[in-house]
């Protein structure tokens, strides 16, 4: 590789790093081609990326930005998962890694807090942002509908009253 090209690959992952809301690092040595690709599917469907990266270059584009603290983790054959939903990558990283033994977590970083491995792990365990917002849309709408029950049962009691005294005149 060129330094030109070296130079632009750094200016790429600096860029990416700053957009990722959390950066998953794994080793990946002994994944065949389908297996990557399917980790590569899993993170795309829930907002991630995953690439391969070159640990000199990976190291030059952390020094002086966040992160900085998870440089030693780049050692050997390395990969990462990243994603702007902090919950979207370590999810998936952490689930392909339960089916598949060759991907090794190894740690990660989230703003400027570096995780080991249970930290990601325990990332993964929360729930996603987009459930977070249904679950929010369910709670705000809860008291609406019982607004609108309590307003309803005097009326519905005063009708049930008038047709009882009605069958009892009748």
């Amino acid at each position: 590789m060129e330094k030109a090209q070296k130079s632009k690959m750094v200016d790429v992952l600096e860029g990416m790093f700053d957009d990722a809301g959390v950066v998953v690092v794994t080793h990946y040595a002994g994944l065949t081609v389908a297996e990557m690709t399917q980790l590569r599917t899993g993170l795309r469907e829930v907002g991630g990326q995953l690439k391969v990266v070159k640990n000199r270059l990976v190291k030059r584009a952390l020094a002086g930005n966040q992160g900085e603290a998870a440089s030693g983790m780049f050692t050997g054959p390395v990969a990462i998962a990243y994603s702007t939903d902090p919950v979207a990558a370590p999810k998936a990283a952490v689930d392909f890694a339960k089916k598949n033994d060759k991907l090794v977590l190894i740690g990660g970083w989230m703003g400027d807090l570096v995780l080991d491995e249970a930290g990601v792990k325990s990332l993964a365990a929360l729930p996603s942002l987009d459930q977070l917002r249904g679950k929010l849309v369910g709670l705000l709408q809860a008291p609406a509908t019982k607004v609108a029950g309590v307003v309803q049962a005097p009326a519905g009691q005063l009708a049930r009253v008038l047709k009882a005294y009605a069958d009892k005149a009748a």
